[in-house]
């Protein structure tokens, strides 16, 4: 129990110290994509640039709207950053190792329906997002909240039956069973190329970053469901919304390009190149396309995604159970 408690602590530092870094290098690469200098001044190369705007955060005066729930209000962003770092219980960082007799399973939890609990568990992130919204008692706030809960719920199907199809051709609901799959034969973005494309299609829209990110529109919500918060409120949101990218990042490389399984010594640092990539794709479509109007963002996911999913999954079905 006390070793659980410790590789618990251990990858919740590292998550918040990925995503500290996350928004440096975030910065960073915009910056240099528009030609301009990025955060280069607060220690080497604006390194320490994240610690600076963790203290600025912290010791920013804590306000509550007077029209704002006085339990909610305070309780959904907690909702959010802890759905955020159940999530990333279930991936695999390396393969199983040997201690002392003992198997240590290579994720915090080694469950053998990791991707079952990983889409229930970031699911419930959304509730902080609405509650978040509602209980702000601003029409901003509210709209980005609405706009927050139909956009997760309809992305989220999309995200789940791409899934599924890999669970299909795998024949297994745990994380790791689907690396050691792809160790010993193609990886799955190969054989389920399409399942990818709607992942990460979908992936984007789940996180509600860019040109998915109707629910923080600055331009027309001022920022959405965190429009009311402030200091380390409104810091807990934005952790939660980048650990959120992580783990997805996490699980595309996991699912579809073998996570932690590489040419030469297996180990976190394949993983870690292969989230790396996912975390400049992300980048890089915020620096690079426009947002989308609302009505084209569902559009998108009843009349073009869903089919599309709908058709995959059943082509796999047939494909394994022919094969079978």
């Amino acid at each position: 129990m006390g070793l659980e408690v410790v590789r618990s602590a251990v990858v919740i530092f590292l998550l918040l110290t990925g995503m500290a870094y996350m928004t440096w290098f975030e910065r960073r690469v915009i910056s240099r994509l528009q030609v301009r200098l990025g955060p280069n001044r607060v220690g080497l190369a604006g390194l320490l640039q994240p610690l600076a705007d963790a203290l600025k955060l912290f010791f920013k005066e804590d306000v509550r709207p007077s029209r704002a729930d006085r339990l909610l209000f305070p309780l959904a962003p907690a909702i959010s950053l802890f759905a955020a770092l159940a999530a990333f219980a279930v991936v695999p960082l390396g393969p199983n190792v040997q201690i002392a007799g003992v198997t240590m399973p290579g994720a915090v939890a080694g469950l053998s329906v990791g991707l079952l609990y990983l889409i229930g568990v970031s699911s419930l992130g959304v509730y902080g997002l609405v509650l978040g919204g509602w209980a702000s008692g601003s029409k901003y706030s509210l709209i980005g909240g609405l706009r927050a809960a139909a956009q997760v719920v309809s992305y989220e199907l999309i995200l789940g039956m791409a899934l599924v199809s890999v669970a299909i051709v795998s024949g297994t609901l745990s994380l790791g069973g689907i690396v050691e799959g792809q160790a010993n034969r193609l990886p799955y973005i190969i054989l389920q190329p399409l399942a990818f494309l709607l992942y990460l299609i979908a992936a984007v829209a789940e996180t509600n970053r860019a040109p998915f990110d109707l629910p923080e529109a600055d331009t027309e919500l001022v920022a959405g469901y965190h429009t009311e918060y402030g200091g380390m409120r409104f810091a807990m949101f934005f952790i939660a919304e980048y650990i959120n990218v992580i783990t997805v990042s996490a699980l595309a490389a996991t699912v579809f390009f073998a996570g932690w399984s590489g040419p030469a010594l297996p180990g976190p640092h394949w993983l870690f190149v292969k989230m790396l990539v996912f975390l400049f794709l992300f980048v890089w479509l915020r620096a690079t396309l426009p947002r989308l109007r609302y009505d084209q963002l569902m559009r998108l996911c009843w009349s073009v995604l869903l089919p599309l999913a709908l058709v995959n999954l059943l082509a796999t079905a047939i494909a394994v159970a022919a094969l079978g």
